[in-house]
Formats: C-alpha cells, sequence, structure tokens
C-alpha cells in the first residue's frame, strides 16, 4: 500500500505547501493509519479512503499550526529589509525594543499577508512561487505585499521609526 499510494500523497502535500515536510507527513498518515488498524481490533474496510482522510487531516492540523505558530525572530532577520531607517543604531536595548515592535506589527497582519511577507523576505520565494505554494496568483501575492509593506510602514510612522 506504502508503494502504491506513497507517492500521490507526496504529491498531496507538496500542492498543499509541504515540500520540505512531505515525505514526514506521508510516514505520519501510514503510522496514523496502522495504530488505527491496530487500536480499532477491526480491519478498516477502505484503507485508501481512511488513508486520503487521514492525510487531509494532517494537511489542516499543519496549516492550523503554522498559522497559530509565533515567527520567531531570528528566522525573520531578513524582514529586517521592511524597515525604513538603513541605519540601525547599535544600542542593544533600541534594538531589543525595534524587534518587540517588529514583531508586534507582523503579529498584527492578516495571517496571508503575514505569511506572503515571510515567504517573501525570509524564505526568498518569488511572486510566482509563493503563489504556487499559496493557491493563488502571482498578481494577488503582489497585492498581499504591497499591503503588508504599507501597513507596517504605518506602524513604524506611528511609532516614530520611519522617515
Amino acid at each position: 500500500m506504502f508503494a502504491e499510494h506513497g507517492p500521490g500523497l507526496r504529491g498531496f502535500f507538496v500542492r498543499r505547501g509541504a515540500r520540505d515536510d512531505a515525505e514526514d507527513l506521508v510516514q505520519e498518515t501510514y503510522a496514523r493509519l496502522l495504530h488505527a488498524d491496530r487500536d480499532r481490533g477491526a480491519t478498516i474496510a477502505n484503507p485508501e479512503a481512511y488513508l486520503f482522510a487521514v492525510a487531509q487531516n494532517l494537511a489542516r492540523e499543519r496549516a492550523l499550526h503554522r498559522r497559530r505558530a509565533p515567527l520567531p525572530l531570528e528566522e525573520l532577520e531578513p524582514v529586517d529589509a521592511l524597515r525604513s531607517d538603513a541605519h540601525a543604531t547599535e544600542d542593544a536595548v533600541e534594538r531589543a525594543q525595534y524587534r518587540q515592535r517588529l514583531q508586534a506589527t507582523l503579529d498584527a497582519l492578516p495571517a496571508r499577508t503575514r505569511e506572503v511577507l515571510v515567504l517573501q523576505y525570509r524564505d526568498g520565494l518569488t511572486y510566482r512561487q509563493i503563489g504556487e505554494r499559496l493557491g493563488m496568483s502571482a498578481h494577488m501575492v503582489k497585492k498581499h505585499v504591497v499591503r503588508g509593506l504599507a501597513m507596517c510602514r504605518r506602524a513604524q510612522l506611528d511609532a516614530g521609526e520611519a522617515r
């Protein structure tokens, strides 16, 4: 069953934006299938349907986790390019306060807009690549980038950081 449905499951997860985690998610899908079969004590009537139902649930769980998980600031260093002031102060206290404001600004963005900005600035993806990963057009990705940058600049102006 693994040999027959493994490639299809990998493709299923890749199409849902889990390119890096696809193999792990396939393994988890099969582990859950085996665990459910053992726990129930009875044979699953349609293992293929059950397998893809488990895969769908895993994809939902992953998407929910990614939306809820705070973005670690260490991974957001390239987002520093969003800052208008190119000459950041060397004072550690001011840098820490800036990072806190940046995190708060990113947290305040709509989830999809934040995801697009992170994929572009942290991961270095193109509009087309982001669109493929998130299931939207490159034009819609650009709209999210423009809107997100405008919101970040407004927040910086409000905080007195941008010039």
